[in-house]
């Protein structure tokens, strides 16, 4: 058994200790994901276009987290059709910040593993870059989204007649309780998965400009800004998409 292996059993068996049956379903959404995360690579590899192939594996992979995630429709539909919605605008944002900050390709750190390989992969960079961006937010537009709308649906049941302007308010006051979290996940990420580079930097004695000039250090600061933007957008949408499900 390889530890891959030994550490997905270790997990399986908390998630459906911890969780039951909801613990399953959630595990079993993951592997999915993984499925179709890997047919997008395989298809982009074809050379399908990137940005609309990951538009379609993006809208599948959130109704499958969403929908496997959480059993109440009242919460489920909400925070599905505001994922749905705030992912489209992120992509049109990704699109004009990945024109402008023109980090697609490898940076000069990766030459030593690429000596000897060819980059004439058929694939513009740029589409790859705005595929992986988009990718990137998916998950945080989900959390946030379910968060929001399981918050307002609580206080719904509690309180129906509750007027709009307040159930909004409400949920600006969910959101800002996860907007913290949220941010310093995204930022510990951040860090945890380039510390090795951070590392590369201070031992070579990179000035700040070098390094806030650098492609792979501003490539994944920008993942990280981006995301956090889509949590900011997602919770007010939330809210809205809430308050009008109400009077459908």
């Amino acid at each position: 058994m390889t530890t891959i292996t030994a550490l997905g059993l270790v997990l399986l068996g908390l998630m459906v200790l911890v969780g039951g049956k909801q613990g399953w379903l959630a595990f079993l959404s993951f592997l999915l994901n993984f499925g179709f995360l890997y047919l997008t690579i395989l298809l982009i590899a074809l050379q399908v276009p990137a940005v609309w192939v990951v538009v379609g594996s993006g809208l599948v992979v959130l109704a499958v987290t969403i929908f496997m995630g959480e059993d109440d429709l009242q919460v489920a539909l909400p925070a599905f059709w505001t994922a749905c919605l705030v992912a489209m605008i992120m992509l049109l944002v990704i699109i004009g910040v990945e024109h402008g900050v023109q980090v697609q390709g490898f940076g000069l750190e990766d030459s030593d593993d690429l000596e000897g390989m060819s980059l004439t992969i058929g694939v513009p960079f740029l589409s790859v870059t705005i595929a992986a961006a988009f990718l990137a937010t998916l998950g945080a537009i989900a959390e946030a989204a379910m968060a929001v709308a399981a918050g307002l649906a609580e206080i719904l049941q509690k309180h129906p007649t509750l007027p709009d302007q307040r159930l909004f308010l409400n949920g600006l006051a969910i959101g800002r309780q996860i907007i913290g979290t949220t941010l310093n996940t995204l930022f510990f990420g951040f860090v945890g998965g380039l510390l090795a580079l951070l590392i590369w930097f201070f031992g070579l004695h990179y000035t700040w400009g070098a390094v806030l000039n650098n492609k792979i250090f501003i490539h994944e600061l920008t993942l990280v800004l981006i995301s956090f933007l889509a949590v900011i957008v997602t919770v007010p949408t939330t809210a809205l998409v809430m308050i009008r499900r109400r009077h459908v």
